[in-house]
């Protein structure tokens, strides 16, 4: 199996909890593991739609950790509504949603 098949496995397992603890309504995944280019270096960006009651600076951060220890790879969390909107097209359309 892949290793992008190998995290959306995981994430889709964990998708339950990452909506009911963390408030997570999408979760997708973009940059080089996206495209498969990713090194023993890369991070893994990671992709998220918030329910409005989980904007939070703490939730963040907590869903960062959980998603960077669940994956074991540093993980770069960004929250959809907060994309630059001239880097937004790039990152949706490269985006494999889990």
């Amino acid at each position: 199996m892949e290793k992008i098949e190998k995290i959306k496995d995981i994430l889709h397992k964990q998708k339950e909890e990452l909506k009911n603890r963390f408030g997570v309504l999408e979760i997708g995944i973009f940059g080089s593991y996206a495209r498969g280019e990713e090194t023993k270096e890369s991070d893994i960006d990671i992709l998220v739609v918030l329910d409005e009651r989980f904007k939070t600076f703490d939730n963040y951060v907590d869903l960062k950790n959980f998603l960077t220890t669940l994956l074991c790879i540093n993980v770069d969390l960004i929250i959809k509504d907060a994309i630059k909107p001239r880097l937004k097209p790039y990152i949706l359309e490269e985006t494999i949603y889990v």
